[in-house]
């Protein structure tokens, strides 16, 4: 049986809300990090390092989501104080292709989006222009 596809304009369709929380940039991060060291764990504290800006308490939370739906796993070292481990799962590595699709297209075009931002304020607009390709 064929999974049935939401409708993303839909307010309470699962892929938009799967959408908000994947569409993250600490998700986003978080991910690559991870994809770069499969399929070795990372320690939490080395995640923090390498994600330059993000909190330990957003970081805590991202990773909760990524646990959650099942992108990637947590392994706790009984230790005092506790080692925590995290790594992709196969589903969180497919993630990675997609995202990294996105973060090329961003650091493609981020000096055309600067562009844009430049001219829309010059011109003391804070709408989205239209028809600037």
């Amino acid at each position: 049986m064929t999974p049935r596809r939401g409708d993303l304009f839909d307010p309470e369709c699962p892929t938009r809300r799967l959408l908000d929380r994947i569409g993250t940039k600490w998700t986003s991060m978080a991910v690559k990090v991870l994809a770069e060291a499969a399929p070795h764990e990372v320690r939490f504290a080395e995640l923090r390092r390498r994600i330059p800006g993000v909190s330990q308490k957003m970081l805590s939370v991202t990773l909760h989501s990524l646990v959650r739906d099942g992108l990637v796993v947590r392994r706790v070292e009984p230790t005092v104080p506790p080692r925590v481990h995290y790594g992709l799962t196969d589903l969180g590595l497919s993630l990675d292709v997609p995202l990294a699709a996105l973060r090329d297209w961003a650091e493609e075009h981020m000096s055309r989006i600067d562009e844009a931002n430049a001219v829309s304020d010059a011109a003391g607009d804070t709408s989205a222009q239209s028809g600037s390709r």
